[in-house]
């Protein structure tokens, strides 16, 4: 069957079972105690907005028995000899098992919700997660997290060009600063429905 143009949007509900919430890298290990001094500017995003529109979008997708997905920045061996080249010279990386390796408390995920662990900034270079999402027939992916211009940027992009719907929650999502947060919004516009938590919320289908 050939789909015309017109068919083709980013504007279209979400159909039970067939979209997932994708919460990268808010763990203790970027965003815990001790930032509101180093990073105030990112810590303050974090949170007042992020965390708290975070848990609201787990909230109704949870509700609405939608998959929530989790990614954390996770070494696979002690040394992290599995990282990325990038991630090894940036000395980026959390050992296996590690407190700075697990998803902040106010977020946590439950027991049946996947917790991917990935050792460079591309989700979907790193992890099964194209895998395992055409296993459970997702069509379209919600994106929130950090950095909006690094990990967030990889994620949209990378799921576009596979074939995703992809939603970037803007007021989920954060960066070092409120200006490359928004510069990197305005990058990877043109990949994505850029949605604000609200505008996500009333997409979900009833419970």
């Amino acid at each position: 069957m050939t789909i015309s143009k017109a068919q083709l949007t980013r504007a279209r509900p979400i159909r039970k079972g067939r979209a997932a919430l994708l919460i990268i890298d808010v763990q203790n290990g970027t965003c815990g105690p001790g930032e509101e001094t180093t990073r105030p500017e990112f810590y303050r995003a974090a949170a007042l907005r992020v965390i708290p529109n975070i848990a609201a979008l787990l909230g109704a997708f949870r509700a609405a028995k939608l998959e929530v997905i989790y990614t954390i920045i996770e070494n696979l061996t002690a040394d992290g000899r599995d990282r990325s080249l990038d991630y090894k010279l940036s000395n980026l990386g959390f050992p296996k098992g590690s407190h700075e390796a697990q998803v902040v408390p106010e977020i946590a995920p439950l027991k049946d919700e996947i917790v991917l662990s990935k050792s460079s900034s591309s989700v979907f270079n790193s992890t099964n997660l194209d895998y395992l999402l055409r296993n459970m027939g997702i069509e379209d992916v919600f994106v929130a997290g950090y950095l909006t211009d690094q990990c967030i940027d990889h994620a949209v992009k990378d799921g576009a060009d596979r074939g995703y719907y992809m939603t970037c929650v803007h007021d989920a999502c954060a960066a070092e600063t409120e200006v490359r947060h928004a510069a990197a919004l305005q990058c990877f516009q043109g990949y994505c429905r850029m949605l604000s938590t609200e505008e996500a919320l009333d997409l979900l289908p009833a419970q």
